[in-house]
C-alpha cells in the first residue's frame, strides 16, 4: 500500500514540467515531485481524457514497487490556460487505489506546476474495518 510520504504532499503534486511551452499548463509530459515519485502523461485528447503511469518512489509494503497505470480528464483548456483535471493511480503492487484532483499553474517564473490532493483507498476483508481504508 502506498503511504501518504509515498505520494505527493498535499497540495502539491508534481513539480516543473520540461516539455511544453511557457505560459501555459499542458500535463502532457513527465512530472516528477519532492519525493522522488514520477509520473507521465500522454496527449491528452479532444474530450480532455488522458493516460499514463506512475512510479511511486516510497511505500509502506514490502511488495516491489513497480510503476501504476492511471486514467484521467482534465477540463477543456481552451476554455481556462491553467486547467482542473482529476486522475485515478491503479496500483500495480497493492490492492488499492488512490484519486487525485488538482489544477495547473503556471508560476512567477513561469514554470508548471501541478497543485494536487489525493485519496487512497485500501482493501479491507471486513465491512467492520471499512472506517481505517480510506486515507
Amino acid at each position: 500500500v502506498p503511504t501518504p510520504a509515498a505520494l505527493p504532499v498535499p497540495g502539491l503534486c508534481c513539480s516543473t514540467n520540461t516539455e511544453s511551452p511557457p505560459l501555459q499548463c499542458v500535463l502532457t509530459g513527465r512530472w516528477m515531485n519532492d519525493l522522488g515519485s514520477n509520473m507521465t502523461i500522454g496527449a491528452v485528447n479532444g474530450q480532455g481524457d488522458f493516460a499514463g503511469s506512475y512510479h511511486t518512489a516510497v511505500t509502506a509494503t514490502t511488495n516491489e514497487i513497480r510503476k501504476s497505470p492511471l486514467q484521467g480528464s482534465q477540463h477543456h483548456i481552451n476554455q481556462k490556460s491553467q486547467p482542473t483535471f482529476g486522475f485515478t493511480v491503479n496500483w500495480s503492487f497493492s490492492d488499492s487505489i488512490t484519486v487525485f484532483t488538482g489544477q495547473c499553474f503556471v508560476d512567477e517564473e513561469g514554470n508548471e506546476v501541478l497543485k494536487t490532493m489525493w485519496l487512497l483507498r485500501s482493501h479491507e476483508d471486513n465491512i467492520k474495518n471499512d472506517w481505517k481504508a480510506t486515507r
